[in-house]
């Protein structure tokens, strides 16, 4: 099997979205490394699963079929909870760790889940009807299946939590902030790590003023202080902000209002063209893939697009700059901020006049530091790993659990 842990001490980390669920299982010996990592995806049309483990060794990689429950999600976690117990048995499960997008005004910090709590966030789904479904599906079907498995639920919004009032109200009536209607920010379980990591490789930037930029399919920025976020990119939603994907970022709200009487959309309508049909793949009317885009840069409308996503990064950077008076240094992660050396060399070129400069040749070979010795701002660039943040909160939570209970 290429596994082997005893006692009930590995941890299961689970991120599931709207067609993939991402997992991660790490053991409970010194260090508690990562065992396997794995993907469940095409859980709605053809579902693929997938596993390795610490040394790369694939312990699983072929097509499935989901059978015995009308929600294909709640049949997928079936399928990867069958699979891990043939491979590590449930047995050896201390607990389970969710992402869990949204945690609307009151959900600041990981929870332990039970019945009652999966409740108080199944509540949540106004705030994120598209994400939340995915999120909480895994969560009750565990809860059915494995009730005696303590679940715990980390949520991205939670790191942006503490921000000041002036930089999460939105500028409407009074009554919307108080339904919970106001900034959140997102990306925070990336954010976080990124923070612990800075804190433990440079402590001295980790006291300073950060910009962190996690670039991918969705993409932030998080303007951070001392370890800590004081300002964000993304909103109410993760439509806010940057360029993204297929998402649209930053949008005069009038736009919505042209689409409603101009051409009689509805909010089901809005909704698919604002996440699935805008960004890169709306403006380039190629692809939203950052690699396929690079492949075709020469075309007009791909160049476009291009340029839009840097230009969007470039006045969003500057104004996280300025909430935080000044800036120290820049981390890139998430899959573009990691793997595109042009997209960080267009988007240090544009931040020029702070004094960020790239040593050219580290910035290709995508080494950690990649700014120039004479650069008045340090930049690096580390992979994303919000499984290491959720292993992280469900240790404590499950270690503060214990103490309550010998208590």
């Amino acid at each position: 099997m290429g596994v082997t842990d005893t006692g009930r001490t590995m941890v299961l980390t689970l991120n599931a979205g709207s067609s993939s669920v991402k997992f991660a299982v790490y053991g409970g010996g010194e260090g508690q490394a990562r065992l396997v990592s794995g993907m469940l995806e095409g859980v709605e049309t053809s579902p693929r699963l997938s596993a390795q483990d610490a040394d790369g060794k694939v312990l699983v990689d072929r097509q499935c079929s989901l059978t015995g429950d009308s929600d294909p999600h709640l049949a997928a976690i079936d399928l990867l909870m069958g699979w891990i117990d043939s491979h590590l048995g449930l047995d050896a499960l201390a607990g389970v760790g969710h992402r869990v997008v949204h945690g609307g005004p009151d959900f600041h910090l990981p929870i332990r889940v039970d019945a009652r709590t999966l409740g108080e966030m199944e509540r949540l789904m106004p705030f994120d009807p598209l994400h939340l479904p995915a999120c909480l599906g895994p969560i009750r079907a565990l809860l059915t299946a494995h009730p005696d498995l303590p679940q715990i639920a980390c949520f991205d919004t939670a790191f942006h939590a503490g921000m000041p009032d002036a930089a999460r109200r939105l500028a409407l009536p009074r009554r919307y902030d108080a339904a919970g209607v106001r900034r959140y920010g997102f990306h925070g379980l990336s954010y976080e790590y990124i923070a612990a990591w800075l804190s433990a490789a440079y402590p001295d930037l980790a006291r300073g003023r950060v910009l962190a930029a996690h670039i991918g399919n969705g993409a932030s920025l998080c303007a951070m202080q001392v370890g800590r976020s004081v300002a964000t990119t993304m909103g109410f939603s993760v439509l806010d902000g940057l360029v993204m994907g297929t998402r649209p970022g930053a949008l005069d709200p009038a736009v919505l209002l042209y689409m409603m009487r101009q051409e009689g959309l509805g909010a089901d309508d809005i909704e698919k063209t604002l996440y699935h049909e805008s960004g890169l793949l709306g403006v380039s009317g190629v692809s939203s893939d950052m690699r396929t885009l690079r492949q075709r840069e020469n075309e007009p409308d791909v160049r476009e697009a291009l340029d839009l996503c840097i230009h969007r990064f470039t006045e969003q950077a500057g104004a996280m700059i300025a909430a935080m008076g000044g800036v120290d240094g820049i981390v890139f992660t998430g899959g573009v901020g990691e793997h595109d050396a042009a997209f960080r060399a267009e988007a240090c070129a544009r931040l020029a006049f702070l004094g960020v400069q790239l040593a050219d040749e580290a910035n290709l070979a995508r080494r950690e530091v990649i700014s120039a010795a004479e650069s008045r701002v340090r930049v690096l660039v580390r992979a994303a790993d919000e499984e290491a943040t959720i292993h992280r909160h469900v240790r404590d939570c499950l270690g503060d659990h214990a103490k309550r209970n010998a208590g």
